[in-house]
């Protein structure tokens, strides 16, 4: 059976959001305001509508219980942000996903129930700043304050020798999860393999150790 959500808000994250949860099988209700933002997604979601999901009663009218999760995908409203999160957890949608438009909304939102809390753009800001100052890094993903999980071309210095020779965990205490070998992706892979130029490590490590290999 597919899943069902409901996305609040059709601005460019919220738009992005339902669209790509379309695109991965799920049944999609796609709400807002603007009857223009509206007839741009409808032909991309299973369901589109024009409604104020600030309102308590549009949220139970669209019978929100059977749906697997919503994200709440606008800040700049804060009053119907809230109130859309919070009536979504009255009602009981298993997960609530609510954009933040700073700490303060934050805190209200996790205080009534969100179950997760989202700065798309202050969190993409930070990704894209990792990105920048760790040049070797194709690609940095925060999983905590201080672990992170990155993408790396194999270091000159480990090409021809293999994972069991370089012993990464007990050194860097940084554990070795995949090897990109052109388009495919080695999760079970030889650690007594040698690495040759071009592949690439997905690694995950304490983002000290994870400089320390850059270095």
């Amino acid at each position: 059976m597919k899943k069902q959500y409901a996305v609040f808000g059709m601005g460019s994250f919220g738009e992005s959001v339902a669209v790509a949860l379309q695109g991965l099988g799920c049944e999609v209700v796609a709400v807002d305001d603007d009857m223009e933002r509206i007839e741009e997604v409808a032909n991309r979601v299973s369901y589109a509508m024009r409604a104020d999901f600030g309102d308590p009663e549009v949220v139970r009218s669209l019978g929100a219980r059977n749906l697997d999760g919503v994200v709440v995908a606008v800040a700049d409203n804060m009053e119907a942000s809230i109130m859309a999160t919070l009536v979504c957890k009255e009602i009981g949608v298993p997960y609530v996903i609510s954009k933040a438009k700073n700490e303060l909304h934050a805190i209200v939102l996790k205080k009534i129930g969100a179950d997760a809390v989202i700065f798309p753009e202050k969190e993409m800001g930070i990704r894209l700043a990792k990105t920048l100052m760790s040049a070797d890094f194709t690609e940095w993903i925060s999983l905590s304050p201080d672990y992170s999980l990155v993408e790396i071309a194999v270091p000159t210095k480990w090409i021809g020798r293999s994972l069991q020779e370089l012993d990464i965990r007990k050194k860097y205490g940084i554990n070795v999860v995949g090897i990109e070998i052109g388009a495919e992706v080695k999760i079970n892979f030889d650690p007594a393999e040698k690495l040759e130029k071009g592949m690439v490590l997905i690694l995950v490590g304490s983002n000290e150790m994870l400089k320390e290999i850059q270095d």
